[in-house]
């Protein structure tokens, strides 16, 4: 970078590791010689000599409350401290979504991620990541299938335990976990063993967890697919469950994209909300639905299938869609013959929008027809049959026939 963005960035950030100040680059103690201002954590900032009587943020709960403070310094000379990449799973990221980049300069060090890669000889371009930082738990059994290798941000010490809890419960007790404490430091450990007889608590805070699936005996139910059409036994429901075969056509139809927001309206046991969010971690959801037996299955199913991030809202739409979020996308699996229900859902998608419809009954049917008429879009019909028991031989069973409308706003 040229002498003059260096002095017009007034905020740096600046990884560190484990080896403290010792480590930085000429970059990085430069940044650290000429601020006025530190931000970070206990850790970071007791690496600072005692005799620096420079101000010093502590980070807040909630961290906003420090972006704030930092936002109103705009203009001085402030380093904030972070381990490791800031811009993986960091505050960096935090930063960057307040501050424009043109006034942020960022120093990473290596990544725990990067750094655990090295010590395991695992390729960081064909394992799984993620953060348990403050992040539920039941993140992780979205990631999970044979052989997967994953890479874990513990929360604290306590993390490998839960973990190995989580995958005992969903069929990868024999998977391998390794975790890597204090990664570049003086005191550095790796511990190995397996998940159903891990109990290991005696760790640093600081560690990183890695993970080989291996799946226990009997193996797991439910292959952990990211590709539409779970099947039907992955889920708890009373029988208002959009079936696999329809459920893989109509995500295909909703055409979920990175970070897109989907209204899943009349959510039954959630099914099309939690696939549209395993096809990606950015993707979000919204289930909506007022029948409270329903309403605690797509909980539970959010849990289970790894999208706990699901956000449920309790309710009859339309009036439950007041106030939401603009959707990308708008699903409608019941309840089309309900007063102002399309006409809402059509009103609250923006250009470019896609609805997806799905009709059983001959009324509802009845109505797709007469919105394609007037909108547009592509009628379908699916017809699904399986073959099942009869007697001592096989037989066709058919399901109810699908009417199903898709339509995208100009």
């Amino acid at each position: 970078m040229s002498s003059k963005d260096f002095r017009q960035k007034w905020l740096s950030i600046v990884g560190i590791g484990e080896d403290g100040l010792e480590g930085l680059s000429m970059v990085g103690r430069s940044l650290l010689d000429q601020a006025t201002v530190f931000v970070g954590g206990d850790r970071h900032l007791a690496m600072l000599p005692p005799e620096d009587t420079r101000e010093k943020l502590l980070w807040t709960a909630p961290i906003e409350d420090s972006v704030n403070q930092i936002i109103q310094r705009r203009g001085q000379a402030i380093c904030v401290l972070a381990s490791g990449d800031p811009m993986c799973y960091g505050i960096g990221v935090t930063l960057t979504h307040r501050i424009a980049i043109s006034e942020i300069t960022i120093v990473p060090a290596p990544s725990a991620f990067s750094l655990a890669c090295a010590r395991l000889g695992w390729s960081l371009t064909e394992i799984e990541t993620l953060s348990l930082c403050g992040r539920n738990p039941a993140l992780l059994n979205a990631l999970l299938y044979p052989e997967a290798r994953i890479l874990v941000l513990s929360a604290d010490k306590s993390t490998p335990i839960t973990v190995a809890k989580l995958l005992i419960q969903q069929g990868f007790g024999d998977s391998q976990i390794t975790v890597l404490e204090r990664m570049g430091g003086t005191y550095e450990r790796i511990t190995s063993g397996t998940a159903s007889t891990w109990t290991t608590t005696d760790l640093a805070d600081l560690n990183t967890i890695a993970i080989t699936c291996l799946p226990s005996t009997p193996p797991p139910l439910h292959p952990s697919t990211l590709l539409p059409g779970l099947p039907d036994t992955a889920y708890h429901h009373d029988g208002q469950l959009t079936k696999r075969e329809v459920r893989a056509i109509t995500l295909s139809a909703l055409a979920p994209l990175p970070g897109q927001l989907l209204w899943d309206v009349g959510a039954g046991c959630g099914s099309i909300a939690i696939e549209w969010l395993r096809s990606d971690r950015r993707c979000r959801a919204i289930a909506i639905e007022q029948h409270p037996t329903r309403l605690q299955y797509i909980a539970d199913n959010a849990i289970a299938l790894g999208t706990p991030n699901l956000t449920i809202v309790a309710g009859a739409a339309p009036i439950a869609l007041k106030g939401l979020p603009e959707p990308d996308a708008i699903f409608i699996g019941g309840g089309l013959t309900t007063p102002e229900l399309l006409e809402t859902c059509w009103r609250s998608l923006h250009s470019g929008g896609r609805l997806v419809a799905n009709a059983v009954t001959v009324e509802s049917e009845y109505l797709l027809f007469q919105w394609q008429r007037e909108l547009g879009g592509q009628l379908s019909r699916m017809a699904i049959q399986r073959a099942e028991p009869v007697g001592k031989f096989l037989g066709w069973k058919a399901m109810a026939p699908i009417t199903q409308w898709v339509v995208v706003k100009n």
